[in-house]
């Protein structure tokens, strides 16, 4: 690395001219600068430069080694011009993991205008109701909802997701009315993988009533989508996100059982490996994704 920032300061003397020159652009002093030549020049064994008191003449030999240093030089400007770029403009690969329920339009309507406006961002998607590894799968931002484990990711909260109990209304008419939380112990559960088995769930209700059951699990499944495709299916009941069933609730594919009763909502987390030095690309992409899902 030494011998790097010799060479770098063997090209910069030779663009500037002189060594003073070259010692303020590059915030040295003069004969610091001329030390980190003599090294340079006693390490090839090679004379690099002519000096006289009133200019200084490439030799030979420096000619051709400028000619490597300089494209060092500029290798490197280059670098740092990208990271620059990385860090102040959305430009790149985006890596986003999700929950399968954000596959539709949550995050097409939150990310859509962020890619017409800068051409040099690419998205790439990755929807799984399991949690991945974002380091191992170099993942930039995820989203992801509920009880977080303790780990060393950085997870910042943008809001709470309604939760809605409901069922298809041939399940329902084939059960009968449904009018106490204890009547859900004898109908059938449809949930995401847990592993806690049977099921914990508690409702809220009127005047501050708790009600706290342990459902059997009947269908489970690893996908939010399947889950509702059970329950449309009129197989049973099952917890759902408020936000991805209100087409099917408003048309009456699904009805909301025991609405005067609700679950907790679950949290939403954008989470990223680190909090410090994050580029441009996951900044401009958390903002956007707080301002649609915070709603």
């Amino acid at each position: 690395m030494e011998q790097l920032k010799r060479m770098a300061v063997f090209a910069t003397v030779v663009e500037r001219g002189s060594m003073v020159a070259a010692a303020e652009v590059l915030g040295m002093t003069a004969s610091a600068v001329s030390q980190q030549i003599r090294k340079l020049e006693e390490s090839t064994q090679v004379s690099l430069l002519h000096r006289t008191t009133r200019k200084l003449t490439l030799t030979e030999a420096g000619t051709t080694f400028y000619r490597s240093c300089a494209q060092v030089l500029e290798l490197a400007r280059e670098a740092e011009q990208r990271l620059a770029e990385l860090r102040d403009a959305p430009v790149g690969e985006l890596r986003i993991a999700a929950p399968v329920g954000f596959a539709g339009r949550p995050l097409s309507d939150a990310l859509a205008p962020l890619l017409q406006a800068h051409s040099g961002l690419r998205l790439t998607l990755f929807f799984h109701d399991e949690q991945i590894d974002l380091v191992e799968q170099r993942i930039d931002l995820a989203i992801r909802v509920g009880k977080l484990d303790d780990s060393s990711l950085v997870a910042r909260h943008i809001g709470d997701a309604r939760q809605v109990l409901c069922a298809a209304p041939a399940y329902l008419a084939r059960k009968g009315p449904i009018h106490t939380p204890s009547q859900l112990l004898g109908l059938d559960w449809l949930a995401l993988h847990n592993d806690v088995a049977p099921v914990s769930l508690v409702l809220s209700g009127p005047d501050g009533a708790v009600e706290k059951l342990r459902l059997e699990t009947r269908v489970s499944c690893n996908n939010i989508l399947s889950v509702r495709q059970f329950t449309l299916a009129g197989m049973g009941v099952s917890l759902q996100p408020e936000r991805e069933i209100r087409e099917e609730l408003a048309s009456g594919r699904l009805l909301a059982v025991l609405p005067d009763w609700r679950p907790p909502p679950f949290g939403i987390y954008l989470v990223t490996p680190r909090r410090d030095a994050q580029p441009a690309k996951v900044r401009y992409a958390i903002e956007a994704l707080r301002q649609h899902l915070s709603n």
